[in-house]
């Protein structure tokens, strides 16, 4: 899984940019994120240049949760302060996650079958993090309603 992983962050984190803009114009059009079209993408954008610029370092983690936090909660409160309800930021994220294996597969990654089977145990790994993610942002979403809820 390592040679695949690694090629893959390889590709991610040389197109961080290209990257992050595709997913900006996939969340400012998309039904599912109405919240999102009438920000300015440099609310959001640079939250997703900022991970996939380190997701090696997330992915290849040791506690991968821990490092995940720090790179989601900001953008949580941010996208909470502007607004936008949790299941958009959800869906917004599950595009995020959904932009490496599209950027991967445009890019011809999976040449050979042993490519494939490691590709799939990457996709299982990359799952896991967007699973502690989209965790994450769901419980800063709830202690902020609730701290907003007290005051």
């Amino acid at each position: 899984m390592k040679v695949f992983a690694d090629k893959l962050i390889e590709v991610l984190e040389k197109h961080t940019v290209e990257i992050s803009e595709r997913w900006g114009k996939a969340v400012c059009t998309n039904s599912r994120t109405p919240s999102f079209h009438s920000l300015d993408p440099d609310q959001y954008v640079p939250h997703a240049v900022r991970f996939y610029k380190n997701i090696g370092k997330l992915y290849f983690s040791k506690k991968p949760h821990t490092e995940e936090m720090e790179y989601f909660l900001n953008f949580a409160e941010e996208m909470y302060g502007t607004g936008v309800p949790l299941h958009e930021v959800i869906y917004a994220l599950m595009l995020m996650r959904r932009h490496i294996w599209l950027f991967a597969d445009f890019n011809v990654l999976f040449v050979t079958t042993l490519e494939m089977h490691q590709a799939v145990e990457s996709i299982n790994r990359t799952i896991l993090m967007f699973d502690h993610i989209i965790h994450s942002v769901a419980k800063r979403y709830g202690d902020l309603a609730a701290a907003a809820a007290r005051a």
